[in-house]
């Protein structure tokens, strides 16, 4: 990948980085403001309720700019992660307050990707975007002229793909992703606290995130084509 390195490649790099931090600010900032809500200080008082994306990357350098930038560079994609801060002592006296908090960071990737879905929309009622022949991660429209309108086509169609894929991976049931937490408003809290201690490890949340990305693997392709056969009603993308 290191010799495709042309303006094209570079160009779609900065769209890509773009959705990227702004769909991980939005998920954090999600995580602080339901904390927050939930009576948990500690993200706001960090001063991560907010969609600037500085205190995202302050507090997370590496996962935030070195790991994309190089995934992108290396892979073509981008991976990365960021994190906001909770009190552990309110998590475990609020453990249904606590899942809620876990289910912001999902449910606003899941709003950002229906917000693609409607200016794809709009974007094809007024004539300017259109299905593809064939769709692919960065290419669920296109442009119907060439031109500026192409770079609005990849980031919509990023944001798309990339938002979807962030809304369900987070939500796996494992240690240490979001719907770990999120399945605490099933139980009890009594059953809450004890479970989200049994399965409070390191060791367990890295195999976790082994375990969660194999399976993804399965998963997310399937889901993708159901999603643009939502999106493009009758297209039969297969």
């Amino acid at each position: 990948m290191l010799t495709s390195m042309n303006p094209e490649f570079i160009a779609l790099g900065f769209l890509w980085y773009i959705a990227f931090l702004f769909s991980l600010t939005c998920h954090e900032a999600s995580h602080a403001l339901a904390a927050q809500w939930g009576g948990d200080l500690t993200a706001a008082e960090g001063g991560q309720v907010t969609l600037n994306p500085l205190p995202h990357i302050r507090r997370e350098v590496f996962g935030t700019t070195i790991v994309p930038i190089l995934s992108y560079v290396l892979g073509g994609w981008m991976i990365g992660w960021g994190s906001a801060p909770f009190d552990p002592h309110w998590r475990f006296r609020n453990p249904h307050r606590a899942a809620w908090m876990a289910l912001a960071g999902p449910a606003a990737n899941l709003i950002l990707m229906l917000a693609a879905v409607l200016a794809i929309r709009i974007g094809i009622l007024a004539g300017v975007l259109a299905p593809p022949q064939s769709a692919r991660f960065t290419h669920v429209v296109a442009a119907t002229h060439p031109g500026p309108l192409e770079g609005v086509a990849i980031l919509l169609s990023i944001m798309f793909s990339l938002n979807l894929l962030l809304t369900l991976f987070n939500l796996l049931p494992i240690p240490p992703l979001d719907g770990h937490g999120a399945i605490c408003l099933f139980f009890t809290e009594d059953f809450a606290r004890r479970f989200t201690e049994a399965t409070r490890n390191p060791t367990l949340a890295l195999l976790g995130l082994i375990v969660g990305w194999k399976i993804f693997g399965y998963i997310y392709d399937p889901l993708f084509t159901l999603a643009l056969n939502v999106l493009y009603p009758g297209a039969g993308y297969g």
